[in-house]
């Protein structure tokens, strides 16, 4: 049918475009987000590019639904405004008749945010977290590096090494500064080597060099020379944190025993279940929240588009806090947002099925209308 063809291609080009937009802005606020974490040592520079993929991948079940949404609404805002829709109706075709070819297009996309809940946001969250933990616990065995200033996970220590042959383990032109107790101690020298112990630990010995001790802005301190100088390389095992409930499969949420951290794996499923449910809820209140006087050309409902989506989300998010928190049961908390959803669509649509009719009157059945 003409019709239901040129409608999905409308809506196919218009949700490509706004979900590239949103993509867009998303990934312009994780680079500044995550630059400053890079900045401050909270996150490894080297990983940025990596830590902003994941985010963005994480978050695009989110930005379809957004796109889904806003594409349905410029659409038929769009028709409204240009008299497609009065040809439309006149054709014998009502509102009613958007339903079908809307959600035919809608169904897999929500099928794909279903699947983009369900597995790449905790699988991105997870792998985020594995290299921001990483990079926290990294052991000072990373930090000889050549031409580098290295600094250790708890800023305690700063290496730099020009030169370093690693076959020979000979450095040279060694700095090395540790801050302990509000103390500042600074060893420099031009030659070393680097010392592996027989229990696996290493240190690097500095030959012929000087030592400064003191407290950074007062003058009592310290100069030692030494023949030779060794720092050890502090080396520890990285400890996997438990994974937040963010990061764990829909399995791993469902079968935790112990009940607090249960009300959390509960809150985070009734936030991936209702996903969804709120996409599909979104394009059924698109379709007559759409509705523009040609004449008028006014693009109020845009305002209550971005009104209803809000307090959708905000509604949802809420939802999986009470319920994370044990103040509602899971089957509780999961069905009436969704249900009022639901039923402002139907009001929404019967308003618009015969606007001559009064309003509480198009609730009835048509065949009370009459009487």
């Amino acid at each position: 049918m003409i019709f239901e063809q040129a409608l999905r291609r409308e809506l196919s080009m218009t949700t490509g475009a706004v979900f590239l937009v949103l993509v867009t802005i998303m990934i312009t606020t994780l680079v500044i987000r995550i630059l400053g974490f890079a900045a401050s040592g909270s996150v490894n520079p080297e990983d940025a590019l990596v830590l902003i993929a994941l985010a963005t991948l994480g978050y695009f079940a989110v930005l379809l639904t957004v796109s889904l949404f806003i594409a349905v609404l410029i659409v038929l805002v769009r028709w409204y405004k240009d008299s497609e829709m009065i040809v439309w109706f006149a054709s014998g075709l009502s509102i009613t008749n958007l339903i079908g070819p809307i959600l035919r297009f809608a169904i897999p996309l929500i099928l794909i945010i279903a699947l983009l809940a369900a597995f790449v946001w905790p699988w991105a969250n997870r792998e985020s977290s594995v290299i921001s933990q990483r990079f926290q616990q990294r052991d000072d065995v990373s930090m000889v590096a050549a031409g580098q200033f290295k600094e250790s996970a708890k800023a305690e220590r700063v290496f730099f090494i020009e030169d370093l042959d690693v076959d020979k383990g000979e450095v040279k032109n060694i700095f090395v500064a540790d801050t302990r107790n509000q103390k500042l101690s600074v060893a420099v020298a031009a030659t070393g080597y680097i010392e592996n112990a027989p229990n696996g630990d290493k240190s690097v010995v500095l030959l012929k060099g000087r030592r400064y001790e003191g407290q950074p802005t007062q003058a009592n301190f310290r100069i030692l020379e030494f023949d030779e100088y060794e720092t050890k390389i502090l080396s520890k095992e990285v400890s996997k944190p438990p994974p937040r409930d963010r990061e764990k499969n829909v399995i791993e949420l469902i079968q935790e025993s112990d009940p607090n951290i249960r009300r959390a794996n509960f809150g985070e499923l009734l936030w991936r279940i209702g996903l969804p449910i709120m996409a599909l809820g979104l394009v059924l209140i698109a379709i007559p929240l759409a509705y523009v006087n040609p004449r008028l050309g006014n693009y109020t409902a845009m305002f209550y588009a971005v009104l209803i989506y809000l307090m959708y989300s905000n509604l949802l998010n809420l939802s999986q806090n009470y319920v994370s928190q044990g103040r509602v049961d899971f089957f509780i908390g999961l069905w009436p947002i969704h249900l009022i959803a639901f039923g402002l669509a139907f009001v929404l649509i019967r308003n618009r099925i015969n606007p001559s009719v009064k309003w509480w009157q198009r609730q009835l059945p048509r065949a009370w209308q009459s009487k």
